[in-house]
């Protein structure tokens, strides 16, 4: 019995075009975080600094974590090696969304911050439901 058929008629199409939304919407944010540690390294070293408390990051490592992060993310919204791949985003976004606490104290002067909370919840969604995410995706044997 294929994970696709254990969906039942009625909810098959809309939970494949949710996950699918969720996943593009989850990697249009990671790809832009992603490219700004190419386009604006200095930008990256501030904000590693700031919320991780990482001051040696320079030029070329940061150019090496965006090479890294954009691999998983493009694996990610390919759909290859989902319980990896969707956990790597997931644990790359909940490491950001708790390390910003300082910034939920004050919610009304750092509204932008609470968006971080829903995508978390999109994120762990993606991955509890990694099963069923097969829409324009690249499956590979074991890639669950």
């Amino acid at each position: 019995m294929s994970r696709e058929s254990s969906i039942p008629d009625d909810l098959k199409k809309p939970l494949l075009y949710s996950l699918l939304a969720l996943r593009l919407g989850v990697f249009i944010v990671m790809l832009m975080w992603t490219l700004d540690k190419f386009i604006n390294p200095s930008h990256a070293s501030k904000v590693f600094e700031a919320f991780y408390g990482i001051g040696w990051l320079n030029q070329h490592s940061s150019y090496f974590i965006g090479t890294v992060e954009m691999l998983l993310i493009l694996a990610f919204v390919a759909g290859l090696w989902r319980r990896w791949t969707y956990g790597g985003v997931l644990l790359i976004h909940a490491i950001s969304t708790f390390s910003s606490y300082k910034q939920y104290l004050a919610p009304f002067d750092n509204l932008l911050f609470l968006a971080a909370c829903p995508m978390l919840a999109a994120c762990l969604a993606l991955y509890w439901l990694r099963n069923w995410d097969m829409l324009f995706t690249f499956p590979l044997k074991g890639s669950r």
